[in-house]
């Protein structure tokens, strides 16, 4: 009997190592192969050049003076007229709440559905009391060890000159694109774009524009970021999480320190357990929707038990996912996220506040929305407290199909370029200006072929900012040839 038992459990094992095994194998890779894209001559030098000066004008917007820095932002203006003249011969170029840039490039076919690049020009504020820790001057606009370094160079003023010098080399080409082209650039992305780009899809709504596709900023073309993933992997942004903070007030009897009521009957004591609780019963991490269809998409490229593991979710599923919620990054993709980032209580010492507040941060997740986070606080905190959502509040983008033929666009064009990357959707947990063209665009995408290694990622909004001079010219090649394929038949 008990041989008959083991031979049966034996059997059992075999099957499901034989299923795994079988499933591992049919995963096969979902990489389109396409033909190199023809080679471009860019000049490298004097597009470091191009950004370095860009560098130099210190476009850090303010949230609440709209002429802040407003001379900076004039003379990049002027900067960009002197170095690309045929973008500003030929392209129309308008003035979007007076500091914006919005250039209209007449494509061949009027009744074709139009596209936008978009790059903002201001740039995040250098954080006080680190100066000293750059090896140059954040804004000096240097080019040295083969980078161009500085504020802005890789958030978002690499993109922005890549940008117009593809454009300023097919205008001289004589290149005219069937669909036309409007590149986009906002002066106020740091501070939510609500003079920038809102008032730019304000404008374009009026004018009846649809928008077919729009790529900004977002994912990158990492290296060794992917655990498992030995190639480099173009993550391209195919949704944008929501964004809200909730201020919590809890009242209660102020009172001296020298006789303490039960933490329970304090607003600080309140307002502890209520934090603790949200701490402590966050929404669920799922591997679901982008996180599901990245990690399937990635899975068939990987080597060893990340293989088998992410092929076989239907067995190893939460322990993927058990390992995905420990980094904060994966864990990001996985899950509506909660942040404690306010708190404040209390003016002295021996007294027992009568009110206390907190605001929490919430990264929405699509599927999720700014009502259930709401709900949520609400169930976590129970009865007693006075809830606030902050303005600038935003609920998740849609999530952009990667059978759309804007995807497949997209993808062709990074595998003509990058044939030994892997090309795969993600979920773009930070915000961007694309977020305000969802009422008027088909697709949006946020993704640009910085490259990018671990030690690279706090670069961003950090010290030392910069990017390779080399990547810059994969920067112009990958929207020359965008572009490009705009007049490319449908495969």
């Amino acid at each position: 009997m008990i041989k008959r038992l083991f031979l049966v459990l034996l059997a059992a094992v075999l099957l499901l190592v034989a299923a795994v095994a079988a499933n591992t194998l049919r995963q096969g890779s979902r990489q389109v192969t396409v033909a190199p894209a023809p080679p471009l001559a860019v000049d490298t030098a004097a597009v470091a050049d191009k950004l370095a000066g860009a560098i130099r004008f210190q476009t850090v917007p303010s949230q609440d003076d709209p002429a802040f820095n407003a001379g900076e932002f004039r003379k990049l203006h002027a900067f960009l007229e002197q170095r690309f003249p045929q973008v500003h011969a030929k392209l129309q170029r308008e003035f979007i709440g007076e500091l914006s840039l919005l250039y209209t490039w007449k494509g061949s076919d009027a009744a074709a559905k139009p596209v936008m690049l978009m790059a903002h020009n201001d740039v995040a504020p250098i954080a006080p009391g680190t100066e000293a820790s750059w090896e140059v001057p954040p804004f000096s606009g240097q080019v040295k060890d083969g980078f161009v370094w500085g504020r802005g160079a890789w958030d978002d003023k690499g993109n922005l000159i890549a940008q117009l010098e593809a454009i300023e080399l097919l205008l001289a080409s004589g290149f005219q694109p069937r669909q036309t082209v409007y590149l986009f650039s906002g002066a106020d992305e740091e501070v939510a774009g609500q003079r920038g780009a809102k008032q730019a899809v304000k404008l374009l709504q009026d004018r009846k524009v649809r928008l077919d596709w729009v790529i900004d900023e977002g994912l990158v073309l990492t290296e060794g970021v992917v655990p498992g993933l030995a190639a480099p992997a173009a993550l391209v942004g195919v949704a944008e999480k929501g964004y809200t903070s909730i201020q919590l007030k809890a009242t209660a009897k102020p009172g001296h320190s020298s006789m303490p009521p039960v933490p329970e009957a304090t607003a600080v004591g309140q307002l502890v357990a209520a934090l603790r609780r949200l701490q402590d019963e966050q929404f669920p991490a799922e591997l679901k929707g982008v996180a599901r269809e990245l990690f399937a998409t990635l899975a068939p490229e990987m080597s060893g038990m990340q293989r088998v593991a992410l092929s076989n979710l239907w067995l190893f599923g939460p322990v993927v996912e058990g390992q995905l919620a420990k980094g904060a990054s994966t864990n990001a993709m996985m899950r509506t996220t909660t942040a404690l980032t306010i708190v404040n209580a209390g003016n002295k010492e021996n007294v027992i506040p009568g009110v206390a507040e907190a605001t929490v941060n919430f990264r929405i997740l699509p599927g999720d929305t700014r009502e259930s986070v709401m709900q949520h606080v609400r169930s976590k905190v129970g009865e007693g407290f006075e809830l606030k959502e902050w303005p600038g509040a935003v609920d998740p983008t849609p999530v952009t199909s990667t059978d759309a033929p804007a995807y497949r666009l997209l993808e062709r064009t990074l595998r003509s370029l990058f044939p030994d990357t892997i090309v795969a959707p993600g979920l773009y947990i930070a915000g961007s200006d694309s977020q305000h063209f969802v009422p008027i665009a088909d697709n949006i995408f946020r993704f640009s072929p910085v490259r990018a290694k671990p030690e690279d990622l706090p670069r961003l909004h950090g010290t030392n900012e910069r990017i390779a001079v080399g990547n810059l010219g994969e920067l112009v090649r990958f929207y020359h040839q965008l572009l490009r394929n705009l007049n490319a038949p449908a495969p």
